[in-house]
């Protein structure tokens, strides 16, 4: 070996060694962090996340083994008071996780068998269609009892439910979409169903019962049930919900909702804490009935109240997000890791909030690594947006312009009549087909005009805007047109 090459293997000899002190200190220094440090990644990755989405609020739970590990508002509420950990904030679908655990306790007492028909526990209903006398209370935990939005309205009612009971005599004469046990179908009713059968046989009022044998025992001490959105509007110490128009968070009382069941938990980060970590142990359910409670379904990954996984690579994990058109919530724990995150959030629903990004960049800084925000966010979308609204406007106006100043009767033909009617329908008939097309995406869920119109206000906006444009460019071409065959001598 010459003096070169023996001087490259020296140099390749000390790097290796130096990287390979280095690399254990570098994974090690990662796994080591400081609480602290931990903490102000947190906030500073949620405050950013939360700024770039135009989320006035929210608070944070995170439980971490038999502890809590943090508890945080953030943002302020509408009248300017701070959000804090000890803040009520509804949870909406979180609460499903909620009524499961109050129907399974009672199954532990034997009260209730999982695999036995509804209507034996309610015998007053006397459907019209045979199968519902099949659904069993195991079928409505896991959502698959063949109900659904479009052949049982649940946000897009008429008027909404204000009882339990009513709830349970519309079965009579619905027609289900499919038997029961064999399709998965994501339904709120049937937690309503579920809230009167823990009636029925505890002798309790629902909430009550939550309040007695779920909130109580966990310490649970500021957090409650309502039966109907109004009750949420009414609180002075809830703060308002909101949601995104143009880049701006508007506030407006949540549209009224029976809720009481599937959606009608109010809690705190210090609350939310404290059940997540129940979720460890069988301190409320024996230990065969919490493993069901975890487990998926049959049909796919909901079980009872919860989406439950079991990946040899990730673990035991289970979680839910909440919905409610001016509240958001998410929720996930890690039975394996015993760690439980969990969001409440003062705004609702948004095609262009990734609100799950929340808690997946949290898992990640808690397991030692990064949290990067992503690029998709409501402040670019709405940036896109606000510039194609301004782009159609100018469009609209200059075309409207070119045809009144210059008057290009000769030019103006019945094809260009037609794609100008294209131009000016294509739009339009989008915003009119958007509830069939949210349906679909959101796999079956039926939502009102309302809903939508808070789930995509700006995209509604910039198809208005593209519909008007449209129309005007239209009625000013076939003016045109008519003032051009006139003028050639052609009967109209």
């Amino acid at each position: 070996m010459n003096r070169l090459n023996q001087t490259i293997f020296a140099c390749f000899i000390c790097m290796m060694t130096v990287l390979a002190a280095a690399w254990p200190s570098a994974a090690g220094a990662a796994g080591t962090r400081s609480r602290a440090e931990m903490v102000s990644e947190i906030d500073e990755y949620v405050q950013k996340n939360m700024k770039l989405n135009h989320i006035p609020g929210a608070s944070l739970a995170i439980a971490k083994g038999d502890g809590t590990f943090y508890a945080k508002g953030y943002g302020t509420a509408s009248d300017g008071k701070g959000i804090t950990a000890t803040t009520p904030m509804p949870i909406a679908s979180l609460s499903k996780s909620m009524t499961a655990l109050a129907v399974l306790q009672l199954a532990d007492l034997g009260r209730i068998d999982l695999d036995a028909p509804y209507v034996s526990y309610v015998p007053d209903i006397k459907p019209a269609d045979e199968r519902v006398t099949r659904i069993t209370i195991r079928h409505l935990l896991n959502q698959t009892s063949g109900l659904n939005d479009k052949t049982n309205p649940d946000m897009t009612r008429p008027t909404p439910f204000r009882k339990l009971e009513e709830v349970a005599s519309s079965l009579n004469g619905v027609k289900l979409a499919a038997d029961p046990g064999k399709t998965y179908s994501y339904h709120n009713p049937l937690d309503q169903l579920l809230a009167l059968l823990v009636e029925r046989v505890s002798g309790q009022r629902f909430s009550d019962y939550l309040h007695d044998h779920v909130f109580g025992p966990l310490g649970m001490k500021d957090t409650f049930n309502v039966s109907a959105t109004e009750q949420i509007n009414a609180n002075p110490a809830i703060p308002a919900g909101h949601y995104v128009l143009l880049g701006k968070p508007v506030a407006k009382e949540e549209p009224s909702w029976f809720i009481g069941g599937p959606a009608g938990v109010v809690s705190t980060a210090e609350d939310m804490a404290k059940w997540m970590r129940a979720q460890y142990d069988a301190k409320l359910l024996s230990p065969g009935l919490l493993k069901q409670y975890h487990a998926a379904g049959e049909q796919g990954p909901y079980g009872m109240g919860w989406l439950a996984s079991d990946e040899p690579d990730v673990g035991r994990t289970i979680s839910h997000s909440g919905i409610l058109w001016t509240y958001k919530s998410e929720e996930t724990i890690d039975l394996d890791q015993r760690l439980g995150i969990a969001m409440m959030f003062d705004a609702g629903l948004n095609a262009f909030i990734d609100y799950s990004a929340f808690v997946r960049g949290i898992a990640d800084i808690m397991d030692g690594g990064k949290a990067e925000v992503s690029a998709v966010n409501s402040r670019n979308a709405e940036t896109v947006l606000m510039a194609l609204m301004a782009a159609t406007v100018l469009w609209g106006g200059f075309s409207l312009y070119r045809q009144i100043k210059h008057r290009n009767r000769a030019a103006m033909s019945r094809r260009k009549l037609i794609f100008a009617a294209i131009r000016a329908l294509l739009p339009m008939l989008i915003l009119a087909l958007l509830s069939p097309i949210v349906t679909f995406i959101g796999g079956g869920r039926v939502l009102p005009w309302q809903g939508i119109w808070m789930t995509l206000p700006s995209v509604m906006l910039w198809l208005g805007l593209l519909s008007l444009a449209g129309i005007a460019s239209f009625v000013c071409r076939c003016v045109l047109y008519r003032k051009t065959r006139r003028g050639s001598g052609i009967s109209a």
